[in-house]
């Protein structure tokens, strides 16, 4: 299928990434993206000796939650292809609609998105399959969840069971901390619904890892790992986020704890979904704490991560679009996938207050000043001609480098061309573990 027209769904840097990525290949001809943002939309414009012309891309008004929308569009307009790149329309099962109205999808189908959009899912599914994770219980009833936490003397997570757009999982170093968690995550709703049942579960410590692997369904091809930075501000401290910059190559994980990981977390999870009449198709994503007794898996997505997509597919050399395509025929085992032998750093450019309130509307300037990067954008929209700020993540700054140091060097270096009032990062990216 030549001359592909291909719809991205989403609004965040990891779409623009996606877009951005598809783009390059020689069997798409037009992407979409829905709603997008102002990054999304650009005219064909010539590719390098190495990589013919990019696709054009443009912005389609409707929400990634539309589920019915998203399907008339893809109906409508004869789309060839419709990569999802949130979790609340996969958990929404819009790769379900798109089948049943003969589109094709890249995402993992609602019965297997429940890996990400149910916690208490998806810890019963590692215990039952004995993948590594921390000891945990599950609570439906306050009274309940607060009785057995006065009977802890060690810090633990709470975490709201549902979607909270990343943000419903609460460090708690004290008994009172977890109370006060507690309150906020299934008396106050801070998380609305998805707080009404919560997961307690013992804090691990160590670093953290994110293992992404394409899925076919029952072959699994992992990415390269990158390590991502959650809180707001340098030293790993301040408020978590959705994500303030990631890297890869990570220096202390070698090619046997990755195998390792790929064996005992990634492949019995594919293993067991397929069994359980559930094959998962799309991207999933394991995030792993290296403690003191080995890897243990924090979570599952069932997406691709946002910011690592910002520092993976820029190393991708093999078309996007083939593999998408492999993973829902079931052909990934035909494809050999190749990556650069090269480290990519990105660093995120943040609205002043973020993760807390921001003020949007801000003005951006020098995003075309920046030569030797890829700028992703965020949450950023048009307004009268400019580019000004319309989210708490703004940009992913990008840069390839031989190693890490040079990688950063450059995202840094890159990053200063750009202004909005307010912005602020993380100076330590890759500088901390």
């Amino acid at each position: 299928m030549e001359n592909m027209k291909v719809l991205v769904v989403g609004n965040g840097g990891r779409e623009h990434a996606l877009a951005w990525a598809l783009a390059w290949s020689e069997r798409v001809g037009q992407i979409y993206v829905a709603p997008g943002n102002a990054g999304t939309a650009w005219q064909e414009v010539a590719g390098n000796v190495a990589r013919r012309a990019i696709a054009a891309s443009q912005n389609v008004d409707i929400a990634a939650d539309d589920v019915d929308g998203i399907v008339k569009f893809a109906v409508e307009n004869a789309i060839d292809l419709v990569v999802v790149g949130p979790e609340v329309p996969l958990s929404m099962g819009l790769v379900d609609a798109l089948a049943l109205a003969g589109i094709r999808a890249f995402g993992p189908t609602q019965a297997a998105a429940q890996i990400e959009a149910s916690k208490a899912f998806s810890k019963q599914f590692m215990l039952d399959n004995n993948i590594p994770t921390a000891a945990y219980k599950t609570f439906t009833n306050y009274e309940s969840a607060q009785h057995y936490v006065e009977t802890l003397d060690h810090p633990v997570v709470v975490k709201a069971d549902g979607l909270a757009a990343g943000k419903g999982v609460i460090l708690c170093e004290t008994q009172a901390d977890a109370l006060t968690a507690l309150k906020e995550i299934m008396l106050d709703k801070a998380f609305g619904g998805a707080g009404s049942s919560v997961v307690i579960e013992e804090m691990l410590t160590g670093p953290e890892l994110s293992v992404l692997a394409f899925c076919d369904g029952k072959t699994i091809s992992l990415m390269p790992a990158t390590r991502d930075h959650k809180r707001a501000l340098d030293h790993d401290e301040g408020l978590n986020t959705g994500g303030m910059g990631a890297f890869t190559p990570v220096p202390d994980v070698t090619l046997e704890l990755l195998n390792e990981i790929k064996e005992t977390v990634i492949r019995p999870t594919v293993d067991a979904m397929a069994g359980a009449g559930m094959p998962y198709k799309g991207v999933l994503y394991a995030g792993i704490m290296l403690t003191p007794d080995g890897s243990k898996t924090l979570e599952f997505n069932c997406r691709f991560g946002d910011p690592e997509t910002q520092v993976i597919l820029p190393l991708l050399e093999t078309d996007l679009t083939e593999i998408m395509l492999a993973c829902i025929d079931g052909t990934l085992d035909q494809i050999d996938i190749k990556w650069r032998d090269q480290a990519c750093a990105t660093v995120i450019l943040a609205s002043p207050g973020y993760p807390l309130s921001y003020p949007k509307g801000l003005p951006i300037s020098g995003i075309d000043a920046v030569q030797d990067a890829l700028v992703f954008h965020a949450g950023t929209a048009m307004q009268d001609g400019q580019t000004v700020t319309s989210g708490g993540r703004v940009l992913a700054v990008s840069a390839l480098g031989t190693d890490l140091d040079a990688a950063l060097n450059t995202a840094y270096q890159e990053l200063r061309h750009i202004h909005f009032d307010g912005m602020h990062y993380r100076t330590d990216i890759g500088r901390t573990s």
